[in-house]
């Protein structure tokens, strides 16, 4: 037996992974506007299923509030434009100063569990939507817009909002599969399955919360960011609506939540049912409720989650599994005494420990 985390699978597929990154910098030089515009589009739902996939998936922190760090995010972004910030440099500073804001909310935000915190998240969101429509910048839900961008022709705007966002999707999953592969990952999917088993082996409970809390909420803030550079106008009822979560959770979801593909594979699948029934106006939205629940019941583990489990597949791995040797022993099979020795001594082993604990 051996503990594995890189297959030859996941080595080819992070190779394959870096190779379309490299390839995707040149997207203003290969495609056409409308293609870019697409594909930053794309790269926005990315950021936002990751964001809360890592917030839902891997910390057990399931939100509808979301949109709270969306709309700051953007809201911001336009604030730095205007005290005379370069408007692109201001998207980033954005997603770090909401980050730094969601410090503060985490300080009571994460003491709720469960349904509280899901409400209280969109508490939060209708709070902040208030709070910023009394801007006289903003102009109440007249909204206002990112101004600065006209100073850029067309084509170098889309041109630089398309680089801005692959280079926010490329740290944000950078940082995201780095987390996830440390200590701090293993901490917070602990905290997700069993709060107080982690607690007791001696988890810091709240501080590793709060990490995948400030950086689900940096994302999402750099997605509003993003979006906005894309739309150019800004309206706090658009930007501060439920509707975005409810998209997150969709992406999630369907593509498999609690896996780091998944959440690739739902922005992709939702990202092509918009484009084909996005004009369909209330039965677009009906049929993302609809899927959503079919999912839920059926599916819970999303497309990818259902792949993973059947074929065994993890392209991009962020934890270890049990590799079994095809060749084994017979004098050291499972079933033999050498092996029941070996398990009465670690069984012992751990109860003396726990009860060293306890």
């Amino acid at each position: 037996m051996a503990v594995e985390r890189w297959t030859k699978s996941s080595i080819a597929s992070m190779a394959i992974a870096v190779g379309c990154f490299v390839l995707l910098a040149a997207g203003p030089f290969l495609f056409s506007a409308h293609v870019v515009d697409n594909l930053t589009t794309l790269f926005i739902y990315i950021i936002m299923a990751a964001m809360w996939n890592a917030l839902a998936g891997y910390g057990g922190l399931v939100s509808v509030g979301q949109q709270a760090f969306f709309g700051l995010g953007a809201y911001t972004a336009i604030r730095l434009s205007d005290a005379g910030v370069p408007v692109y440099s201001s998207l980033f500073i954005s997603a770090i100063l909401v980050g730094i804001l969601s410090v503060v909310i985490s300080e009571f935000m994460l003491r709720l569990r469960a349904g509280e915190f899901a409400i209280g998240m969109w508490v939060i969101a209708e709070v902040a939507h208030l709070l910023v429509n009394l801007d006289e910048l903003i102009q109440g839900e007249t909204g206002t817009s990112l101004i600065a961008l006209n100073a850029y022709a067309t084509e170098t705007r889309t041109a630089m909002t398309y680089w801005s966002s692959l280079a926010a999707l490329a740290v944000l999953l950078g940082a995201m599969f780095l987390l996830l592969r440390s200590h701090a990952g293993i901490a917070i999917q602990a905290i997700r399955d069993n709060e107080e088993a982690a607690s007791a082996i001696g988890v810091r409970v709240l501080q590793t919360k709060r990490v995948i809390f400030v950086l689900a909420a940096v994302g999402i803030a750099m997605a509003g960011a993003l979006w906005v550079a894309t739309t150019i106008s800004f309206q706090p009822k658009t930007y501060f609506s439920v509707q975005w979560s409810a998209y997150m959770i969709f992406m999630a979801l369907v593509g498999g939540l609690g896996t780091f593909e998944g959440a690739i594979l739902g922005a992709l699948i939702f990202f092509a049912i918009e484009a084909t029934f996005g004009s369909a106006g209330v039965w677009y939205l009906v049929g993302l409720g609809a899927t959503a629940l079919v999912f839920a019941l059926f599916v819970p583990k999303g497309i990818w989650g259902a792949i993973e489990s059947r074929f065994d597949i993890r392209f991009l791995p962020v934890g270890y599994r049990l590799k079994i040797s095809e060749k084994l022993d017979y004098k050291k099979s499972p079933r033999s005494p050498e092996s029941d020795d070996e398990a009465s001594i670690i069984v012992s082993e751990v109860t003396e420990a726990t009860a060293r604990k306890t």
